[in-house]
């Protein structure tokens, strides 16, 4: 009978050894492989969640390769790696972080011992390496490059180690090493690449909040300006208000005779109320049209000796009444200037009101001087002041300084803010100089430009009309009396086609007052009727009428063989840029904005009038 030894033999016996043997150190290094790998993403996680917690301290993507670099080093420790960093469209990446260098004499971190093409590569701190070498590297069997990528899949940058060979008797040893750490870096890679996206994520994130914080703060902001703002305006519209529905109410009272001079008082309070609340509605308007880029601008050559005596004019009055005294200075080689004039002398007088609210006492003074090839309008009085805070927010919308010298706020709070943007429509700016109780002054810089061809026009008639009235609306001047012109061949008829009652009452008794035959219709209807019976010598037409629009009607006169010859004038509160072009196109010979500038629309009539004989 055959026997068998159950002893092995002695070469399988070392063979199972070094099996063995091989086995523990394979299952060592994956245990340190995932060790290493776990102590990494916890100090990454660790940085994130300082990000998302609010801490004071502030994560960036620099402590993200920074703990990359670290925790590396720290886990490998016969091999140093480093962070080669690339900027988009770049074809050299810069070494920005190198593991900490193991030796005293070395006086700065070096990454060396990396072999490209039978050459070794030396790096320091924010030396240079070609992409083409971080290629290669990549490249190698085992890798000594891995690349670092974003959420899009592009590079951000390179992880590069530098190998020490490693000594061992044992060869399957030596390639469970290399094999390890391998996956080391590349699974390290893929965290640094993970957590920079994820860092960037929640950047973008908080970037929003704060943004749409902001955002909400903002709007706050806007919401108590927009409130203060309606509550002012609802104040400074229902004072005026008050004054003409009360004395309205006291000359139509029955049984109440006031006396001659009672009687135009109340007449000039009225009327001054009223330019008020145009002054109020035009500062809106000029803001809204500024900011959307829609006022347009007609340079004129201005003489700046009358521009400023008229100006000082419409508020000689009511410095007079607060016993205030008014200086003007002029440099005698100031005598013109290309510029808006009515818009000049808009901001002149938006800075001495303002200058005649918050002085009681002293001096407002108007100084104009040049400057080298600029012109400095300077309104100073020996007010108030205005604090140094206050001063950078004056020329904001809506903002008013709380006044102590008369005992309400006055205005809307817009004026400084058009008042800016006007002299920036000019290519000028306006500066303040001011201290609490010292006074302020307030400098309008205009540049001294030259009249270009083809730019110098002055504005169109319906728009000094309706700037006429900016001019005196708060200056509280007595009542205008007008001339009115005889006519001196016969009475014309006039056509007005107008629904508002009042409105058609007014121009109907300056009218006939002028001299005019006026025969008044409420709409479309009626007007084609009245055609049918009479032609007239100029027909007064309002935009909006219950029954048809006045432009479609327009179009329909003009291409009647009977009444296109007919000239047509606009009566309209259609005031925005671009509606007087738009009535012209649609076919009329002239444009009034209401509240109607009765002295220009008899100056109009009669043009077309004398026109039409």
């Amino acid at each position: 009978m055959q026997q068998y030894s159950s002893l092995p033999e002695q070469n399988s016996q070392l063979d199972a050894t070094q099996t063995v043997l091989t086995t523990i150190q394979q299952l060592k290094a994956e245990l340190w492989l995932e060790r290493s790998l776990s102590r990494l993403q916890n100090r990454l996680n660790d940085c994130l969640v300082c990000l998302t917690s609010n801490q004071q301290t502030v994560t960036s993507e620099a402590d993200i390769f920074k703990i990359v670099v670290n925790e590396l080093n720290s886990a490998l420790n016969n091999s140093r790696v480093a962070i080669a960093l690339v900027e988009p469209q770049q074809t050299v990446s810069k070494v920005c972080f190198i593991s900490s260098s193991p030796s005293r004499r070395s006086p700065s971190p070096l990454l060396k011992a990396i072999v490209k093409k039978g050459k070794k590569l030396r790096l320091r701190l924010q030396e240079e390496i070609d992409i083409e070498d971080l290629q290669f590297l990549e490249k190698q069997d085992p890798p000594n490059a891995w690349q670092l990528t974003d959420r899009a899949g592009g590079i951000i940058g390179w992880l590069i180690i530098a190998r020490t060979p490693i000594e061992s008797s044992c060869e399957l040893f030596k390639d469970v090493c290399t094999q390890i750490t391998s996956q080391l870096l590349a699974r390290a890679a893929q965290q640094c690449s993970a957590t920079i996206t994820q860092l960037r994520r929640i950047q973008s994130l908080q970037q929003h909040c704060q943004n749409l914080e902001n955002f909400n703060q903002e709007l706050e902001r806007t919401n108590q300006l927009k409130n203060q703002f309606l509550a002012n305006t609802s104040h400074e519209i229902r004072t005026p208000l008050s004054s003409i529905i009360g004395f309205t109410h006291l000359l139509l009272a029955q049984g109440y005779e006031p006396s001659r001079e009672r009687h135009q008082e109340y007449l000039n309070i009225i009327q001054s109320s009223g330019k008020h609340l145009l002054a109020l509605i035009n500062d809106i308007l000029d803001l809204s049209k500024i900011e959307a880029n829609q006022l347009e601008m007609q340079w004129e050559k201005v003489d700046l000796q009358t521009l400023c005596r008229n100006v000082l004019i419409l508020v000689k009055e009511k410095a007079a009444n607060k016993g205030l005294k008014l200086v003007l200075e002029i440099d005698s080689n100031v005598t013109t200037l290309i510029a808006d004039s009515l818009r000049l002398k808009q901001m002149l007088l938006n800075l001495l009101f303002n200058a005649l609210k918050f002085t009681n006492t002293g001096i407002i003074g108007l100084q104009v001087k040049s400057n080298d090839s600029w012109i400095h309008f300077t309104v100073w009085d020996t007010g108030t002041g205005i604090s140094k805070e206050h001063q950078t927010e004056l020329f904001q919308p809506y903002f008013q300084i709380a006044n102590a010298v008369v005992s309400r706020d006055e205005g809307t709070g817009l004026g400084l803010a058009v008042t800016r943007k006007l002299a920036e429509l000019h290519g000028g700016r306006v500066e303040v100089e001011s201290e609490l109780n010292s006074g302020s002054r307030f400098t309008i810089i205009l540049p001294l430009r030259q009249a270009e061809e083809g730019e110098v026009g002055r504005t169109g008639e319906g728009e000094v009309g309706r700037w006429g009235d900016r001019e005196v609306a708060n200056s509280q001047s007595p009542i205008t009396h007008y001339q009115l012109p005889i006519t001196n061949y016969p009475s014309p008829n006039i056509l007005l086609v107008e629904d508002d009652l009042p409105n058609a009452q007014l121009m109907q008794t300056y009218l006939e007052k002028l001299g005019y035959q006026v025969n008044l219709v409420k709409n479309a209807a009626e007007m084609w009727k009245l055609l049918n019976k009479q032609k007239p010598a100029v027909i007064l037409l309002d935009v909006q009428l219950p029954d048809e629009n006045g432009l479609a009607l327009v179009k329909k006169l003009r291409e009647h063989k009977y009444y296109r010859t007919i000239p047509i004038i606009v009566q309209t509160a259609m005031a925005m840029k671009g509606d007087r072009e738009t009535c012209l196109a649609a076919g009329v010979n002239d444009y009034i904005a209401k509240p109607i500038d009765l002295p220009l629309l008899g100056t109009l009539v009669s043009k077309y009038c004398k026109a039409s004989i």
